[in-house]
């Protein structure tokens, strides 16, 4: 599967190694270019997932902010309710387009 913004490639990995949580598709770490993405200082905490790390995509000089998050810690018991340990694992939305 595939992450794309504007025809550029931010994450790519076989299917299986994805994690779908919650109708998102979150890619291992390994397979994501993190050159692509900066840190926001956007807040927010999953009540079961935990704290996320909000992500800006960039691409040819824009930047979509909040396009890409993650949970760099999660909360333990998630594990079990996921199936996985999914952390650092990143989720794309909007203009990312996520195609097998």
């Amino acid at each position: 599967m595939k992450a794309v913004v504007n025809g550029t490639v931010i994450a790519e990995a076989p299917k299986e190694d994805l994690i779908a949580i919650e109708g998102n598709w979150y890619f291992p770490p390994s397979s994501v270019n993190f050159d692509l993405l900066t840190p926001t200082d956007t807040p927010y905490t999953c009540p079961w997932k935990g704290e996320c790390q909000y992500f800006s995509v960039s691409d040819s000089g824009v930047s979509l902010k909040d396009r890409a998050w993650s949970y760099p810690k999660p909360y333990p018991a998630s594990f079990d309710r996921v199936g996985k340990d999914y952390s650092n694992y990143v989720a794309f939305w909007k203009e990312v387009q996520v195609t097998e």
